[in-house]
């Protein structure tokens, strides 16, 4: 068996075999077949496609060329959560204290943010002296005796995905639906979980531009995920406008908090929380109607535990919870901007490609990994699509450590908001 029989195999859209593809991926892994080869197989793969049971095997292949993350040592049933992502979706960080405080067993490990703003674990690090780095062992102690703990990707979970990614993204590969599909999960897999629900997430702000390649997307997933034996389902968030009220990671905490307080509820977040949430109580085998689930999600947001679940989470990983309590603590930024409205009308869109780029501008994202995070920078908006807004109404507030310019504000309003 060689690397040039496999190439010439998918290029006649022909099948490989597991081992064909478990060689290829070793031996990528490794070093011992070179990136020219590689590049060459991907695109074929990406011109021809692969069947579900090939892309099972190379996920599975994939999975297991670094670290598998064992979590047996915690008993019952872990369901992980996994997003595409997009603009303002703090989704994580509501979600999972409330279902971890109906007895869902979270132990979610997530990755750092590129482009928009930062990821999970960025918003979570927003908190002072929050670690997102502990040990194994103190992650599966925390699960086993709060319920969750939420920490970055820190193991060496699946090298081979890391390294044909970057591959796929320095050839235009990247908009692979099999190798997209693949690649999530493959960490997936190696991050240890029994069950999986997926946001997969369309429109302007997320990678999947329409809902047909979303729900293509999400359906592979799912498939990939029955021959895995790890039962998967999904949900489909229209990401054209931002998810909640802000976009930043300091404010996307105190947006989680006062959610989960009851405060401060986004109609559309909602809905995404209480549809994903419904799904895990599902999987961890807690309660099969979910709407009769989306009940004890709220009642759990009313009665406080969600938010007391999210505290304790915090203070065992060493989190400063005054901040959670007080945030007025949060530290702000040297400049604030008002939106105000020019006509009176409904908000028919808040366009979050536009938003996305602007908050990443202001320090909220990264471009390069190496690119340091402002978390206090972001966006708060007043109104979502939908609301009525008359003449002179603050629409949103802009909080940057940088000198906007009017002009810059008014294109930004321009470009961004249709009312």
């Amino acid at each position: 068996m060689n690397i040039l029989e496999i190439i010439e195999k998918k290029r006649d859209k022909k099948e490989l075999s597991d081992e064909e593809i478990r060689y290829f991926v070793k031996g990528y892994t490794c070093g011992e077949i070179a990136d020219y080869q590689a590049s060459a197989l991907i695109m074929a793969i990406f011109i021809n496609g692969m069947t579900d049971k090939e892309l099972t095997m190379l996920t599975i292949e994939m999975a297991n060329s670094g670290d598998i993350l064992d979590l047996s040592k915690i008993g019952g049933i872990i369901v992980d959560k996994h997003s595409t992502g997009g603009v303002g979706d703090k989704v994580s960080i509501i979600l999972l204290p409330l279902v971890s405080s109906l007895g869902v067993k979270v132990a979610k490990m997530s990755g750092r943010g590129l482009g928009f703003t930062g990821g999970t674990v960025d918003k979570l690090a927003s908190i002072p002296n929050f670690n997102t780095e502990i040990t194994e062992e103190e992650f599966i102690k925390n699960v086993q005796d709060i319920n969750i703990s939420m920490i970055s990707q820190t193991r060496n979970l699946a090298p081979a995905d890391k390294k044909m990614y970057a591959l796929r993204d320095s050839i235009s590969c990247v908009e692979s639906i099999p190798l997209i599909a693949s690649s999530i999960m493959s960490k997936k897999i190696a991050s240890g979980a029994d069950k999986i629900v997926l946001e997969v997430t369309y429109g302007r702000g997320a990678f999947m531009k329409n809902i047909d390649d979303a729900k293509e997307l999400a359906e592979q997933m799912v498939r990939i995920g029955k021959l895995a034996d790890k039962e998967t389902t999904f949900i489909l968030t229209d990401m054209n406008n931002p998810l909640g009220y802000t976009v930043g990671n300091s404010l996307e905490i105190k947006e989680a908090v006062r959610f989960l307080r009851g405060e401060c509820i986004s109609k559309r977040l909602e809905h995404v929380v209480l549809e994903l949430g419904a799904s895990m109580i599902k999987l961890a085998g807690l309660g099969d109607d979910l709407e009769e689930n989306k009940k004890k999600m709220m009642e759990n947001i009313k009665n406080g535990k969600g938010y007391n679940k999210f505290i304790q989470m915090v203070k065992r990983q060493n989190g400063d919870i005054s901040y959670i309590e007080n945030l007025e603590k949060f530290e702000t930024t040297k400049f604030t901007y008002n939106l105000t409205s020019n006509r009176d009308g409904i908000i028919k869109q808040l366009k979050a490609d536009v938003i996305a780029k602007f908050v990443c501008e202001l320090g909220a994202g990264r471009i390069k990994k190496e690119d340091k995070i402002d978390s206090a920078v972001g966006i708060e908006f007043y109104k979502e699509v939908g609301d009525y807004i008359k003449l002179g109404e603050n629409l949103a507030t802009i909080y940057s450590n940088t000198v906007l310019s009017k002009n810059s504000l008014l294109n930004f309003y321009d470009s961004s908001v249709i009312i």
